[in-house]
């Protein structure tokens, strides 16, 4: 790290907003290792997620029962709820002099809202192979994409989500060949014996706004404020088609200020492979 690099660090916070299913504890090795090269950072529970989280009733029981039909308790969350999440630690976090706002997958959805509503609380946005709405404004639009025809994972959702109000997975599966997909699609290179720590950490359920709600970005807003995207080379569960046609979408809709793009190696889920490279990633 140059000079000019640690003296940039030590006046940022990032603000870090997780994905699908996890939550605030999932920057936590990322967090350390940006600390030791004096970045200060917070993170955010988007509602629904993290240790908080209502979990169905028979999740945590002897043969998860009515796992499949259960209404989700957070049916009822909305896409403005989880943007308002993310502007309650951007507030928090706008004492310090530069704040770098930092989206993971369907987190982008949150967190690009929050930037248009109040885009001087937001110095700079990095999107972590995440949802950019400003070609599409639904996450569920790239998802459906001829591009995203290659990518893992769709064994996993349970139930309806139409009838569940979430998209829900059971990262508790006893069934090796679902916990294996689960594995593949999100933490293929994360170490074998970690991967079952993180996925006991994760939360069955993701309110089903935050893939279908459309979320609206302007020039004048969200245009302004520089965008960094992360692209994940080895991603399986947003592949790097996708990732590219968001960038190129919203760069076309917003010409006037085009993405920076940066390729980290590896899988969906750099947080729990190499925080490390991540973090000299953000403060590079």
């Amino acid at each position: 790290m140059t000079a000019s690099t640690a003296s940039s660090s030590t006046d940022s916070v990032f603000v870090f907003v997780h994905g699908a299913w996890h939550g605030s504890g999932q920057w936590a090795a990322t967090q350390r290792a940006l600390a030791a090269l004096g970045a200060a950072s917070m993170a955010v529970d988007l509602p629904g997620h993290g240790f908080d989280a209502p979990l169905p009733t028979g999740y945590l029981r002897p043969g998860q029962p009515g796992l499949l039909t259960e209404k989700s308790a957070l049916a009822t969350v909305t896409m403005d709820d989880s943007a308002e999440a993310v502007l309650d630690t951007l507030r928090q976090a706008r004492r310090h002099r530069r704040v770098v706002l930092v989206a993971h997958s369907a987190g982008g959805g949150p967190a690009s809202l929050a930037a248009e509503r109040v885009p001087g609380l937001v110095d700079e946005i990095v999107y972590l192979s995440a949802f950019v709405p400003a070609g599409r404004p639904r996450f569920s639009d790239y998802l459906g994409s001829p591009e995203n025809a290659t990518a893992r994972g769709r064994s996993l959702s349970l139930g309806d989500p139409g009838e569940l109000g979430a998209v829900r997975i059971n990262p508790l599966s006893q069934d090796p060949a679902y916990v294996e997909e689960l594995r593949q699609t999100h933490y293929h290179d994360t170490a074998l014996d970690r991967f079952d720590r993180w996925r006991s950490a994760l939360s069955p359920d993701l309110p089903l706004a935050i893939p279908a709600t459309p979320v609206i970005v302007t020039p004048q807003r969200w245009g302004r404020v520089p965008r960094t995207f992360l692209r994940c080379a080895d991603d399986r569960a947003l592949p790097t088609a996708v990732q590219d046609l968001m960038v190129a979408e919203a760069d076309r809709a917003m010409p006037g200020s085009p993405f920076t793009v940066r390729t980290l190696p590896g899988s969906h889920s750099p947080f729990a492979a190499r925080p490390g490279e991540l973090a000299e990633a953000l403060l590079s």
